[in-house]
């Protein structure tokens, strides 16, 4: 029996059409730990132990988009609060998306500097959102 399987992503590439311009808005805008420059032209983050990399698109990659990458925030309204203090396009106000078992999924989701879509989710456990309602 085959046992393989992929457990864990170890670099995500995100298509950049200018490097040092993303590269700062990761850094200084979204806060990620910047690791390195490699040539030709690329970009490299710590997010949580995934490297993300920046880079112009290759060959025929003009036109197409990215995959969307959803970043776990640990308090949704605080991070959509100081990313649109820090002049960030927001697609979409935090909202939740679903009523789980013991938390409530909530999603927002943000343009970066190059115009790629991110995604900002948060579970809120059961017994904070009943909390928090309450105040």
């Amino acid at each position: 029996m085959d046992t393989f399987a992929l457990q864990r992503v170890g670099q995500i590439a995100v298509t950049a059409h200018d490097v040092d311009r993303a590269e700062a808005f990761y850094r200084d805008v979204l806060g990620m730990r910047f690791l390195f420059r490699a040539p030709p032209g690329l970009a490299f983050f710590d997010c949580g132990g995934v490297r993300l990399m920046l880079s112009a698109p290759e060959g025929a990659g003009e036109g197409t988009g990215t995959s969307i990458i959803y970043y776990t925030v640990p308090d949704i309204h605080a991070a959509h609060d100081t990313l649109l203090a820090r002049g960030v396009t927001v697609e979409h106000e935090p909202r939740m998306i679903a009523k789980m078992p013991d938390h409530d999924l909530w999603m927002a989701f943000i343009r970066d500097s190059e115009g790629n879509l991110l995604g900002l989710m948060s579970e809120v456990r059961q017994e904070k959102a009943t909390r928090e309602s309450r105040s």
